[in-house]
């Protein structure tokens, strides 16, 4: 028998088209594809031209420039928004580094890809109409963003282990955050009833985010316990929250839960609560998403496990729960996304966070009717932040190798 040598044998020639044959062979491939490809494009090129006659002709954007403060920090004091800004800088900052731990194993940071979504970036900024200093600082927090990112490319890739420390460097920012806006330990107290727009929106979600994981991990591990009391509990709080609509909740926890607390006790304050309701509900769905990573795994690993000598416990926690929280990303972050959305609705129980911010500027006189513009300019907003959560999951997935 004659034996070919491996390093003789090579993959087929992968086969290239031009650009135009692509679009031929995927759009003009048949006479129904033809007619559906121009009727979709005749109806794109409807509405882009209606949207670009009233963008150019008819909006007034001078209602984004002059209400920008409230946009983002809401009514929090003027000579205090100074904190805003570092806040953003440290969050953007960590986010860099971050950005560049995770990607450390790739040869280049910069691709054309990133230079293409960077110049974008640095174009938009530019073009908004804010004040000369805005530019200034939006385009020095773009440069933060990518210095910290290679800082984290560089670094991550003479020290793998920089990557289990992310965490940890993301709680403390997050310690830092809620001190520059509560203040104290020597700066100046600001109530939350000053909080408000994007910054607060950052906070609520965050919070809630961090509330939710672990407490989604132990209901998911509950559900499947052993135990009938702990499974049951923890099967009845799933059910009875997802069975009742989170507006419902939040009312809820604005109206009704003071009234079970002994009289005399204090209320807890109004984002608190909010907080506690968003993280509840986000904890029962993603329960329900680990479950069926959990499930997924082989009984095979639990047995195998249990022949090295790992108790229970042991298993759970360094082989089965990885594995199943590895497999369940793309659905965590579908999760983590929808809890940011969620946050729109935090509006009707008065919490002013970036929709509320823009109802209220919308209530002003001066800019009655200028709703397309504003309601335009934060789904841009809503748009970028849930975007960069994507982009953030496939670069974790990639890091992980989830697809093996």
């Amino acid at each position: 028998m004659t034996t070919v040598p491996s390093s003789s044998i090579a993959p087929p020639p992968s086969a290239r088209s031009s650009p135009a044959t692509w679009i031929r062979k995927n759009f003009f491939s048949n006479w129904f594809n033809t007619l559906l490809t121009l009727l979709i494009l005749a109806g794109l090129l409807w509405w882009a031209s209606g949207f670009l006659n009233w963008a150019f002709t008819q909006a007034r954007w001078d209602v984004i420039p002059k209400n920008m403060a409230l946009f983002f920090a809401g009514r929090y004091p003027a000579a205090q928004r100074w904190r805003i800004w570092i806040l953003f800088a440290i969050v953007l900052a960590v986010a860099g580094l971050t950005w560049g731990t995770l990607v450390r194993n790739t040869p280049k940071l910069l691709t054309r890809n990133v230079l293409t979504w960077v110049g974008v970036a640095a174009a938009i900024t530019i073009l908004l109409p804010v004040p000369t200093q805005t530019h200034i600082i939006l385009l020095a927090l773009e440069a933060l963003l990518l210095a910290t990112a290679w800082i984290g490319h560089r670094v991550g890739y003479k020290i793998p282990n920089l990557v289990n420390w992310l965490p940890l460097i993301w709680g403390i920012t997050y310690v830092l955050t809620l001190w520059l806006l509560a203040g104290g330990f020597g700066l100046r107290p600001v109530s939350t009833n000053d909080w408000g727009g994007l910054a607060l929106t950052l906070f609520m979600a965050v919070s809630s985010i961090v509330l939710c994981f672990p407490a989604g991990v132990l209901l998911a591990l509950g559900r499947r316990s052993d135990l009938p009391m702990i499974r049951g509990i923890c099967t009845a709080f799933i059910e009875l929250v997802r069975g009742v609509p989170l507006i419902a909740w939040l009312f809820i926890g604005k109206f009704i839960f003071p009234d079970f607390l002994p009289i005399g006790s204090p209320t807890p304050n109004n984002l608190l609560r909010a907080i506690v309701v968003l993280a509840m509900f986000s904890a029962a769905y993603l329960a329900e998403n680990i479950r069926g990573g959990l499930q997924s795994i082989p009984r095979g690993q639990t047995e195998a496990a249990q022949a090295l000598g790992l108790n229970p416990l042991l298993t759970t926690i360094l082989i089965i729960l990885p594995q199943a929280l590895k497999i369940s990303i793309p659905a965590i972050v579908g999760q983590f996304i929808s809890l940011f959305q969620d946050t729109t609705l935090l509006y009707i129980v008065d919490v002013q966070e970036l929709l509320g911010m823009a109802n209220a500027v919308l209530a002003n006189p001066e800019f009655l009717g200028r709703r397309g513009e504003v309601y335009l300019f934060i789904g841009i907003i809503y748009w970028v932040c849930c975007y960069a959560m994507s982009v953030g999951s496939r670069r974790l997935e990639q890091q992980m190798n989830t697809s093996r």
